[in-house]
């Protein structure tokens, strides 16, 4: 009399019973034993839903309400313009704590284009070549902006720059911009712009 060898057919049957699990085509979801969370009674975005008057189920948010911590009534700050005018002054006080922090981010964000000193010639123009030349930020023009528009294209990005606002802090921005402006005085200082008893030190 012959027996059946269990452990050569076990194998046969794990793949079998695996196989019913498969979906016979792309668009037939295949057989759930668990469903792992994957069927949840829930509205998906522009669906349909009959609790509403006007069978949406994406609801606005009540009138006069904003998400948490999305309330900037003071729009010289949260956006550098106000009445439709760059604002002139910077929005924030100036302290080593904060050209230290504005000294980080510049590095972090502005320098790999505009370089560490601010002229240009940051790493990415140099291996773009022709096809991108960032701004020197230490020209004129660059000089003569109000804080409120350094502050803006900072945030907003402006021609090829893209903006950072969603990188970054409002709080990071206007630090950067304080020490944009520490660039410039650097730059266009002279030796009587140094205090009396730091000259010894300057070669």
């Amino acid at each position: 009399m012959k027996f059946l060898n269990l452990k050569s057919i076990l194998p046969f049957s794990a793949l079998l019973v695996l196989s019913g699990c498969l979906s016979p085509s792309r668009d037939t979801p295949p057989l759930q034993i668990w469903d792992d969370m994957k069927a949840q009674p829930k509205y998906k975005s522009q669906q349909q839903s009959p609790l509403f008057g006007d069978k949406r189920s994406s609801r606005r948010p009540p009138e006069g309400t904003l998400a948490i911590g999305q309330l900037a009534g003071d729009d010289a700050y949260r956006w550098g313009v106000v009445n439709s005018q760059y604002v002139g002054k910077l929005q924030e006080p100036i302290t080593p704590e904060l050209l230290a922090h504005g000294q980080l981010k510049y590095n972090t964000y502005c320098a790999p284009c505009h370089s560490r000193v601010g002229d240009g010639k940051g790493i990415v123009g140099i291996r773009a070549g022709a096809a991108f030349q960032p701004a020197n930020l230490l020209e004129p023009r660059v000089q003569q902006m109000n804080d409120g528009e350094l502050y803006s294209v900072a945030s907003e990005g402006r021609r090829t720059m893209m903006g950072y606002r969603t990188q970054s802090t409002d709080h990071d921005r206007w630090a950067i911009v304080a020490y944009l402006r520490a660039l410039h005085r650097a730059n266009s200082g002279t030796k009587d712009d140094v205090p009396e008893n730091l000259r010894a030190q300057l070669n």
